[in-house]
């Protein structure tokens, strides 16, 4: 089994000088994600912001995932591919995901946007995942196991009625993309890695409406969407576990 990295303080302030620029991307897009724009739009505007920041986006080009950022929409669960031919609608919600590499390291944050007026059922779906977010965060300190992260999340989110995405999972990063441990958002209480001040990771939970399960699209191989096609949420950030609990990098608006 591959070893979680501990960071050190070097790479810690690289990470984080990353996760914060990640975290602004999403608060700048946020005045453009409004009725009529295409997805691909944002995607441009995502793509130039980064650039102009000294950084590059870590999705683009990554297996063959041809953007700069993933936009799902509605019953899109994650790995929206941005388009020309999908316009915003009134009604619309939307998840934006972005990764960026500054001076090689890596800063990955997601979050929930709307259009127009939305349903009371979509905001509720979007608080819920919002909390649960939340309430993974609080699990991380060092010495606490990472199947309590997943544990808090899908007990809260089950309470709620609805259903924790197992297929997809949060997971280490900074010096790369994708770094071990894998975190679930669906586990068993007390099980896992025990973590460590110095590590690094995402917690990114999809919450759907309706079934867990996901199918993801045959033409583009990419677009995971809910197998009842109901809707589905996600929040996500990069947490770095200190001596005492947790940072929350990605988060720019002070809401941890």
């Amino acid at each position: 089994m591959k070893k979680i990295i501990v960071k050190t303080p070097e790479q810690i302030e690289g990470i984080r000088k990353s996760s914060k620029l990640a975290g602004q991307t999403l608060e700048y897009i946020a005045e453009f994600v409004k009725e009529g724009v295409s997805t691909e739009f944002l995607n441009a505007k995502i793509d130039e912001y980064i650039r102009q920041n000294g950084a590059i986006p870590a999705t683009l080009g990554y297996s063959g995932y041809p953007k700069s950022c993933c936009i799902s929409l509605n019953e899109i669960v994650c790995h929206g591919i941005p388009s020309e031919d999908v316009i915003l609608m009134n009604g619309d919600i939307l998840n934006i995901d972005v990764t960026t590499i500054l001076n090689g390291y890596y800063g990955d944050t997601s979050k929930m946007f709307t259009v127009g007026e939305v349903s009371p059922l979509a905001i509720d779906l979007i608080d819920v995942t919002r909390h649960g977010l939340a309430l993974g965060i609080q699990q991380v300190k060092p010495g606490n196991q990472f199947g309590n992260i997943g544990h808090a999340i899908s007990k809260y989110v089950k309470s709620q009625g609805y259903s924790v995405v197992y297929e997809y999972c949060g997971h280490g990063v900074g010096v790369d993309f994708h770094e071990e441990p894998q975190v679930d958002h669906t586990s068993r209480r007390n099980t896992g890695s025990v973590m460590q001040a110095g590590m690094i990771f995402t917690i990114e939970p999809m919450i759907n409406e309706g079934r867990p399960g996901t199918v993801v699209d045959k033409n583009d191989k990419w677009t995971a969407r809910t197998i009842d096609n109901k809707l589905s949420a996600q929040f996500e950030h990069t947490i770095l576990v200190t001596s005492t609990g947790y940072e929350v990098l990605t988060d720019v608006t002070g809401e941890y």
